[in-house]
């Protein structure tokens, strides 16, 4: 078995990921080259430009797994939703119209405002707690709040969040800055998987493989297999555990202008 990605965006025609099925099925052989057998496809849902109903993307994904299927390519695909923090997630839920990473609706992919944490983020994360939700906190590494402000994502950990670490981001292509945030949280445990968030576009390549690679240099084998056994652990909806430290941060004293 390869690896296990719980975040793309490989579904054509559903949002920003990819254009056509033709982009889609090329998407799919860069993740197969780059050692992924199955992959939890991830269209955006209930952010403001997006909405992906449940049945609309499990129809979507059962086309894109007989595509697969027709051109050889050699991955499993599962119906999945990025879903942004909103009011509306509840309405949702009560419509059955979530999809979660596995089919027992454990865990929730919960994306949050890339500049801010909501000020009803905590109440809604305990609303889908007491639903047996657990959410996974998607790309926090570029979430500005939760980089600027190391101990609000500890405080969402502390509550029973998990984190997902975007691949690209580790290995520097979105830039030093978020290079260093991905860094500082896995070195501290605060990652629970490793994800490609792959588009088609620039930048957003298959980058999994080479990041397993690296987390395995910098923290050992030992790790890198715990990121894997996670996301199988996820996708099978059986319990994960993460042990974690605060993120100490550096004083910056600079200088008066």
């Amino acid at each position: 078995m390869g690896y296990v990605d719980l975040h793309c965006h490989l579904l054509p025609n559903l949002d920003d990921g990819s254009p056509s099925m033709a982009a889609s099925l090329e998407l799919a052989r860069d993740a197969v080259a780059d050692g992924v057998s199955h992959a939890l496809v991830t269209p955006h849902h209930l952010n403001r430009r997006y909405v992906n109903h449940k049945d609309a993307v499990i129809q979507a994904t059962s086309d894109f797994q007989a595509s697969l299927n027709e051109s050889g390519i050699e991955l499993t695909v599962f119906p999945g939703q990025e879903v942004h923090l909103s009011n509306k997630i509840l309405t949702a839920l009560d419509q059955d119209d979530i999809l979660f990473a596995d089919e027992g609706g454990r865990y929730m992919l919960l994306e949050l405002p890339s500049n801010e944490v909501p000020h009803y983020t905590k109440s809604m994360i305990y609303q889908l707690q007491s639903r047996g939700i657990t959410p996974m906190i998607v790309h926090p590494e570029r979430n500005n709040e939760l980089v600027a402000h190391p101990e609000r994502l500890a405080d969402l950990l502390e509550l029973g969040c998990l984190s997902q670490i975007t691949a690209s981001s580790y290995l520097g292509t979105f830039g030093k800055d978020v290079e260093r945030a991905a860094n500082l949280m896995v070195n501290a445990g605060q990652g629970t998987i490793m994800a490609s968030d792959a588009h088609v576009m620039e930048k957003r390549d298959y980058e999994l493989g080479a990041a397993m690679r690296r987390l395995a240099k910098d923290l050992g084998r030992k790790v890198a297999d715990d990121y894997q056994q996670n996301a199988k652990d996820i996708l099978n909806g059986d319990p994960v555990r993460m042990t974690w430290e605060p993120i100490k941060q550096k004083k910056d004293f600079g200088c008066f202008n």
